[in-house]
């Protein structure tokens, strides 16, 4: 028997000793099919079109900038004395925490089998991906001259005096985003399989047939396929999960490492993991909340699906929110002046106005979370995670800017102003964010249709042996 209530889309009603249905509206296998597919088959909305348009020209200009940028140098940027590291490697940070979404809701939630990830797991592993490519962006341009940045790479030469320090957590990195990358398009791609093969036989264009035939592998859905699948898919789950943690725990050595006041603390770890998953939800919700109204889609991604993910929004608010009152204490404890000044300067400093705008949005914004009506009205959930997004691009811009602009040394104080570049490239990097995230869902499946299919098909057997259930 259905939970939902009479419009048939609301399914946050609490029923004691009963699961509320993920799957709605009276969904058949047939009508989710028809429902994922015909968002690539049916030709584009104006709305898309002038979506797509709008973010094309943004990674345009990117690619542009990047362009001025090695034919100019690196002077075009704001970086200067003391602040080397700029905005380029705050949208670094800020693009792979976005990342982190993807590969918690498809590897650890499947590993646990939250059944409530079905709808929404693609559409996150799509966003980690088009999340990497974009903080890919910016430490290879960082580097200054471009073009020899294969050195980081070890590879066999006689320059043996240009071989990498792999005691760097700088090295690390490159090693830690390139595999989570690989591990997560591979994750993603597998996943995709089965969908692809109902495109390949819903094409009537011959080019598209192909085109998904090859990326289908011959998939004919037998049972050996099946295990097959099952089983790389759960092996691949198991090597994402630890990924989750180990990727921005290494983006933070990049900070913690160092001797630098603000920087050097133990705690950072813990909560770039935390603000990473914290973002990347923030992102899902973005995006979701109106996917699911423009392609018509919300009997499969339904409030239950977005009222789960505020949730995780709000708990780990909280860790970040407890991370920056331990930052406060630890340099109060430790009793070191450079590290106590570090964190006043932040609240009171030149500054204050980037920290208290993230306080704002990362502390006191998700908090609306802790009553159920803001859970499940799209409209709140997505204002509140767009200055989620806000305050987590903040808190790296403070992290990074603030921390190095007044070091030990009075006198090589400065103040960090971005210049119209800066500006440009941050821009862009949405516009290549958008663009790559519309192409994805005019070309592939935004929705799970096997495992969506897998929850009905198990909805359908308990409302079954419900309605059968001989009472006591």
């Amino acid at each position: 028997m259905s939970l939902a209530v009479s419009n048939g889309l609301d399914n946050t009603v609490e029923r004691p000793g009963q699961r509320a249905p993920l799957v709605l509206g009276n969904s058949t296998f047939h009508s989710i099919t028809e429902s994922v597919c015909r968002i690539s088959e049916n030709p584009p909305s104006k709305l898309w079109v002038f979506s797509f348009l709008v973010s094309v020209h943004l990674a345009t200009m990117l690619g542009l900038c990047i362009l001025y940028l090695f034919y100019t140098g690196v002077g075009v940027w704001g970086n200067r004395s003391p602040v080397f590291w700029g905005w380029p490697i705050v949208n670094f940070v800020f693009w792979v925490g976005i990342g982190h979404a993807g590969t918690l809701i498809s590897a650890i939630l499947y590993l646990f089998r939250q059944e409530w990830r079905t709808s929404i797991n693609r559409t996150a592993e799509a966003m980690t991906i088009f999340a990497v490519v974009c903080a890919g962006t910016f430490p290879g341009i960082h580097v200054g001259r471009a073009w020899l940045a294969f050195w980081l790479a070890p590879y066999p030469s006689l320059n043996l005096w240009m071989w990498p320090q792999f005691r760097s957590p700088l090295l690390w990195d490159v090693f830690a985003v390139s595999t989570y990358a690989t591990v997560s398009l591979l994750f993603w791609y597998m996943g995709m399989v089965p969908d692809l093969a109902t495109f390949r036989d819903r094409s009537k264009n011959p080019f598209r047939r192909a085109v998904y035939g090859v990326l289908a592998l011959g998939w004919s859905g037998s049972s050996r396929h099946w295990m097959r699948y099952e089983k790389a898919y759960a092996l691949l789950a198991a090597f994402a999960a630890p990924l989750v943690l180990s990727v921005h725990t290494i983006v933070s050595f990049d900070f913690a490492v160092s001797q630098v006041p603000g920087w050097h603390t133990t705690i950072f770890p813990p909560y770039f993991v935390a603000g990473a998953i914290f973002s990347g939800f923030a992102m899902v919700i973005t995006l979701m909340v109106p996917a699911r109204k423009i392609f018509s889609i919300e009997k499969l991604i339904t409030i239950r699906h977005l009222e789960n993910m505020c949730k995780i929004i709000l708990t780990t608010g909280l860790m970040v929110g407890l991370a920056y009152g331990t930052e406060f204490f630890v340099a109060w404890y430790s009793q070191v002046g450079e590290e106590a000044f570090a964190f006043v300067n932040r609240a009171m400093g030149p500054y204050w106005w980037a920290y208290w705008i993230m306080i704002s949005c990362n502390v006191i914004s998700p908090n609306v979370f802790w009553f159920k009506k803001a859970r499940t009205t799209p409209w709140i959930m997505f204002v509140v995670s767009i200055f989620v997004n806000i305050g987590m691009w903040f808190e790296r811009f403070v992290i990074t800017c603030t921390s190095l602009s007044r070091d030990y040394l009075p006198s090589a104080w400065a103040y960090f102003s971005p210049t119209w570049v800066d500006w440009a490239m941050l821009i862009g990097s949405f516009g290549l964010f958008f663009t790559l995230f519309l192409l994805f869902c005019r070309l592939m499946p935004i929705v799970n249709m096997a495992e969506t299919k897998a929850t009905l098909a198990k909805e359908m057997h308990m409302a079954h042996q419900d309605d059968t259930a001989t009472p006591i």
